[in-house]
This record gives C-alpha cells, structure tokens and sequence, in this order.
C-alpha cells in the first residue's frame, strides 16, 4: 500500500459531554457543535481557504478588539517562560519526533493554524504520519478505502467515515488538516480506541479490555490515584456536576485508555519520520495525556506539545490560564487564539434542562 494509503487499524462514549471552557479537555463524549455559530464557521472557512500554503506568519484572521488582545496570536514558550514567534515554534517542532496539537473541536482557527504547522513541518523536510483523534480504528478500512481512489482529495474523507453522524464539528473544518497531509503523500492515521473496546471499558473498566490489549496499550498500570483523582474533578466540571460519581470513575477509564490507544497508533505509526496528532487540548498535555502514554510506547523520544488556547477577558498573562490545568500549563507551547464565542456551557446546560439561577 502507497505511503498516502496507509492508515492504522484498532468512538465516542458517554453522550452529551460538555467541555470545560471550551478547551476540549475532560471531552469524552460525542462533542457539541451549536457553539460553532454558522457566520462565523463560515468567515474562518473562507480564510482557510484563502489562506492556502500561505507562510504561517502570513495567515491573518478576524479578530475581536478588547478581549485578550495583548495575548491574541502570541506563543507562549512554557519551560522558559517568554514568547516566541511562529518560525521559532517551527524550528522547534521540526526537531521533535512527535508533535501534539490541541485544539477546540469548533473553533476554526485551530484547524487552520493545524494545517498551517503540518504544512511548515514538510517544508522543512519532515515527513510525519498525521493521526487524528477523531477517527476511531474502526474507521481505518474506510479510510483506505477511499484513498485508494482519492488519495489527494480530502474534501470526501468525511462521507467515507459518516462523519455527519459522529458527533464532530463540520467536516469542513477537519478537511485542510487533511488536506495538507494528502497534499504531501503522508499517511493518515485513525488513532482512537475502537468502538467495541470503548464499550467495554464502559461496562467494565479498564478490564474489560482484556489481557491481550491491554499489554498491546501498556496500561498494566493503572493511574496514580492522584492522577485519576485530578482527572475526576476535570471531567466533574466539564460536565457542569451533572455525572453521577460511578459514570465518571468509568469516564476516566474510557479516557485513560483512549490516550493509551492514542500513543500506540502514533508510536506504531511513527516509525518512518513521526507523526502529529490532532486532538482536543486535555488529550495533548503532558501530564496525563498522550504524551504520558507516548513515552512508554517510545522511550526516549522526543515530543512537543502545543495547546492552541483561545483567549479569556478575565486573563491578562499567560500564567493566569494556569489555574485551569490544577495549577500549571502542562504543555510545551500554547497558541493563544481569538474565541469562537463567549457562551457558558453549563448555563446553557441550565437553561436546556429548564431550570433557571438566580
């Protein structure tokens, strides 16, 4: 099989998942999308595709005057604390084997800025695979399917998958993602946990997995009870306390595992010259996401994280994000983009379930 065929095999559970502040952390179920407002879809998309191949320095977008201007499409460098400019993040990224890039499943920006990196990474003569969380393993014979008879044309990859009945944000979004890595032949790669073990997990928990895959995975360790215990109170908010406490024991299994999967795709897929994966932010940081998991499947290599964060009013500096990831940015870089909307997502919870605040 063609090198822009290759995809590899292994989607969502939980329903009705909310995300915290929209950063896609704690996101276990089938994503929300009405937050994605259609004029503003639309606006991003037609710069998407007026961007092009553009350099990413050269890629402008509608911004919001008077909120979070000072930090609006600035790089955060955590480790050293201080801002770095867009070529420098290149340079860097070239250098890691794997990159992570987290996004907010419906801001647009973050698909752009995504494909706009996966683009700069192969001019600089990198030739990563590109996995994507949003594709389960189940959809790995699809996906080979159709790029056998479109291998340069993402704009039907989504049909080929049923993306309209996953539970993601428009296709549209997602297509120059791929778009940027069919356009140079690199592997496109389904990373999530499979439907069949997601359910499993559900039901049973991380031993619902069985000794085969989870040895496969790694995950003959459980998390450190600080670990899962800091991942309870992240999915318990980015569900507005609405979970009961046993749903979300099982939440942190299915995302425990999911990251786990996560990391043997990109490690298992890797071998040639890397890959990046695109995923919501709480799946990228280092702490206890993939690249925890990553460093298991591939010790000793090298990754870099890349949060791309949308901008608060209420947050002038980029430690003051830090209260939101108990305490500490547990990235290598964050992006700091404009906001898809203002809407709180446990207020509209509210107002759906018909109850009202004071």
């Amino acid at each position: 099989m063609s090198g822009h065929t290759r995809v590899v095999e292994e989607r969502h559970g939980f329903p009705g998942a909310l995300r915290a502040w929209g950063s896609g952390g704690g996101h276990v179920g089938a994503p929300h999308v009405d937050r994605c407002h259609a004029r503003r879809c639309a606006v991003a998309l037609a710069l998407i595709v007026a961007a092009g191949c553009a350099p990413t320095t050269e890629i402008e977008f509608e911004r919001a005057p008077g909120r979070g201007e000072p930090l609006q499409g600035r790089i955060w460098d955590v480790a050293a604390g201080a801002f770095v400019d867009p070529q420098t993040l290149v340079q860097r990224l070239v250098a890691s084997r794997y990159v992570l890039l987290g996004e907010r499943h419906d801001n647009p920006e973050h698909h752009t800025r995504q494909a706009q990196l996966v683009r700069d990474l192969v001019a600089a003569g990198r030739r990563p695979a590109v996995g994507f969380e949003m594709f389960s393993t189940d959809d790995s014979p699809a996906i080979a399917r159709y790029l056998i008879g479109s291998p340069k044309n993402a704009a039907g990859l989504g049909a080929a998958v049923n993306w309209q009945r996953s539970g993601w944000p428009d296709w549209r979004l997602y297509e120059p993602v791929a778009q940027a890595a069919l356009d140079a032949g690199l592997p496109i790669v389904a990373t999530n946990l499979s439907r069949a073990a997601t359910d499993a997990v559900r039901r049973n928990g991380l031993g619902g997995l069985g000794p085969r895959l989870i040895t496969q995975l790694k995950l003959d360790v459980p998390p450190a009870p600080e670990v899962r215990a800091a991942m309870v109170r992240e999915l318990r908010d980015s569900h507005c306390g609405e979970q009961p406490e046993p749903a979300l024991d099982r939440m942190v299994d299915v995302q425990w595992a999911r990251d786990a999967r996560m990391a043997e795709a990109l490690a298992r897929a890797g071998g040639r010259d890397g890959a990046v994966l695109i995923a919501g932010v709480g799946h990228v940081r280092r702490d206890r996401g993939v690249p925890a998991h990553l460093e298991r499947h591939a010790p000793g290599t090298t990754l870099a994280s890349v949060a791309l964060l949308e901008v608060d009013a209420s947050a002038a500096a980029p430690a003051d994000y830090a209260a939101r990831f108990d305490g500490a940015l547990p990235f290598d870089y964050v992006w700091f983009t404009a906001r898809v909307d203002d809407a709180d997502p446990c207020a509209t919870l509210e107002k759906t379930l018909g109850r009202t605040t004071p």
